[in-house]
């Protein structure tokens, strides 16, 4: 049973900061995925991908936070501002660090260019700000380094989804057609299956745990230069001014090739 931050007493996170002084924050965010996926997709997979990597990890779950930075333009979809969520990150990391907390988990269900860009600049600024601080931020399937598992919409999204809600799937609603009109950028979600997900997400949680007990501050720095590597044509392909615009051309873009 997962040990939650916000239903310990003061004495039950003292001595769970003295066994295993590790934080586990789900990331969420109210985003258009199509007509087959509900909005809060992303925190849906966060929270549940978190109670799991508690309970491998004996670490302290807290509370998800929806603020994506940059969700998909769509009328259903709700963007926070990319300063507001810098300056959330910062206080939160900040305030886990002083509470006692030695290693924190940010698994974000979001991960969108720049969303991720800024998630990773914050992290290094914490780490550089406190001593003997780690911070491991990325999705849940991230660490197994495989791109193609970071669809939108799509595939790995329905499947892990599959897992966690079915209730909330409705693959006989998907739409033929573009991102534009179905919002799956990656493979067709109606290949996903229960079992594939269940899949995803067992060895997502190996692949944290592994790095909870390997990576130190140099290899987590790697591995954030690693990722921003990926979106550096994106970065300069489409940013001008802010994130926001940059994915408002970039979906412009997408409209405008089909």
């Amino acid at each position: 049973m997962s040990k939650r931050y916000a239903e310990l007493r003061p004495d039950e996170l003292g001595t769970a900061l003295k066994e295993n002084p590790l934080a586990i924050c789900p990331w969420g965010a109210l985003e258009w995925h199509g007509a087959h996926l509900p909005l809060g997709l992303d925190g849906l997979v966060a929270e549940a991908f978190c109670e799991r990597l508690a309970e491998a990890t004996g670490g302290v779950l807290l509370p998800g936070m929806w603020l994506p930075i940059t969700a998909l333009p769509h009328a259903h979809s709700i963007s926070i501002a990319t300063a507001t969520v810098r300056a959330v990150w910062r206080d939160l990391l900040d305030e886990l660090a002083r509470v006692g907390f030695r290693t924190v988990c940010l698994v974000t269900g979001h991960y969108a260019q720049g969303h991720e860009w800024e998630m990773y600049a914050v992290c290094r600024e914490a780490m550089l700000r406190h001593q003997g601080l780690r911070v491991i931020a990325a999705s849940p399937l991230e660490l197994m380094l495989s791109e193609e598992l970071l669809d939108h919409a799509g595939r790995s999204e329905a499947a892990q989804l599959l897992a966690i809600r079915p209730d909330l799937v409705r693959l006989d609603l998907f739409e033929e057609g573009g991102a534009e009109r179905n919002a799956v950028i990656g493979e067709d979600p109606r290949a996903a299956t229960c079992e594939e997900g269940e899949k995803l997400l067992r060895d997502g949680v190996a692949a944290w745990r592994s790095a909870l007990d390997v990576w130190d501050a140099q290899v987590i720095f790697y591995f954030y230069q690693r990722r921003e590597r990926e979106y550096r044509t994106y970065r300069a392909q489409f940013f001008k001014e802010s994130w926001e615009q940059a994915i408002a051309d970039w979906w412009a873009a997408q409209s405008s090739n089909r």
